[in-house]
């Protein structure tokens, strides 16, 4: 279980359903005119590994789909932090 690889497939997994959660729970809110969750924790959660779930969230609930940092943003964000697992895994290889 200390194997780093599954730690971080693990991480990524819970923030992913944090994320597609949160999505979810702004969808609802949004229709309610209710207290909204701020894009910025949206866009934190992405960030800290969550991106796969907050792109998930947005296309299951048709929300933010319509924001330009939202839908090029997340696609951009998740290139990124492949990119940078590629090479942190060619690094931790060779």
């Amino acid at each position: 279980m200390n194997n780093p690889a599954v730690i971080l497939l693990g991480w990524v997994a819970l923030m992913s359903v944090a994320g597609f959660v949160l999505m979810g729970v702004d969808k609802y809110r949004a229709r309610r005119d209710m207290w909204r969750i701020p894009e910025k924790t949206l866009f934190t959660c992405a960030l800290l590994g969550g991106t796969p779930g907050v792109i998930l969230g947005m296309n299951r609930f048709r929300h933010k789909t319509k924001h330009w940092y939202f839908r090029y943003g997340l696609p951009a964000l998740l290139t990124l932090q492949l990119a940078l697992l590629g090479w942190a895994g060619v690094r931790m290889s060779g």
